[in-house]
């Protein structure tokens, strides 16, 4: 994918938390309602139209992650502006929706929502369609990485490095080349202590077996069929070792186990649960 083309997965994403309002059982993981806004009535028609589609094996796993990392991920940010954070910045926003249902205690935050222009151009375009506001505390900070880094990019949008932030970088990593993943550990760990990163990553295909290993076959094609192919792949001692070698001083995983108990033991046995983690969290 290039910096100037809008991303194909970013709006695959968008359509997956659509589904999940529309066709999965309640309570939901991830109560995002703006996500149907964004999609726009057809959208929702062709959603309902093909239930079926939607309900198979693959389609609910991978339905079940991404919803799964957006929770979890903004339950992180809650616990994280509860010790005072005061900037949120969402790495590959894509078609993220928080800042325009953000509950009240975000609006103290300052939410910057980083992707390259192409998708935030075709993003605004949906809001603008959608008749949806910008909120007052969110910027877009638009970066063509084949010309600037992401520091300079960040300062050249008013986020401070001296406040003590927040980062979300959820579906990302495994589509960029370890060198880029680096130089984005490295610009988060030049932020204040207790500075937090909750991310997602890619297992090596080799470690899978069975379900997983079938699973991850058939979403490499996808992604690969639209022009964004899987590059990087980690295991998560791989992944401690980098985020410790970087600066990074308490490092955990969401586990199969805890996922469990925090979000699917509650609701119906519509969804598949994860049963390796892909989801990080690590503070400064």
């Amino acid at each position: 994918m290039s910096d100037r083309n809008a991303s194909n997965t970013a709006l695959g994403t968008l359509f997956m938390r659509g589904v999940h309002q529309l066709l999965d059982a309640k309570p939901l993981i991830l109560d995002d309602p703006t996500a149907l806004t964004m999609l726009g009535e057809d959208a929702c028609r062709q959603i309902k139209n093909n239930k079926d589609h939607h309900q198979t094996l693959a389609a609910r796993a991978l339905r079940t992650h991404v919803v799964l990392r957006s929770r979890f991920a903004e339950d992180r940010l809650a616990e994280a502006a509860g010790r005072g954070i005061t900037q949120y910045v969402i790495l590959g926003a894509g078609f993220d929706t928080f800042a325009y249902r953000q509950p009240a205690w975000a609006k103290a935050l300052k939410i910057f929502e980083v992707d390259q222009p192409a998708t935030q151009a075709q993003k605004r375009l949906r809001l603008e369609q959608a008749g949806m506001e910008l909120p007052p505390n969110l910027s877009f900070v638009g970066i063509d990485f084949e010309h600037e880094s992401l520091r300079d990019g960040l300062l050249r949008h008013g986020v401070s490095l001296t406040e003590t932030s927040f980062f979300s970088w959820l579906g990302v990593t495994m589509y960029l080349k370890e060198d880029a993943i680096d130089a984005v550990l490295r610009t988060i760990a030049q932020f204040p202590s207790e500075s937090e990163i909750t991310f997602t990553f890619a297992q090596p295909p080799d470690s899978l077996s069975g379900p997983a290993s079938s699973f991850h076959s058939s979403l490499s094609k996808i992604v690969s069929a639209v022009g964004e192919p899987f590059v990087s792949f980690f295991t998560p001692a791989a992944i401690e070792t980098k985020l410790r070698q970087t600066g990074f001083k308490t490092i955990a995983f969401l586990s199969d186990k805890e996922a469990e108990e925090r979000y699917f033991r509650q609701r119906q046995k519509d969804l598949h649960i994860p049963k390796r983690s892909v989801i990080a969290y690590a503070t400064l």
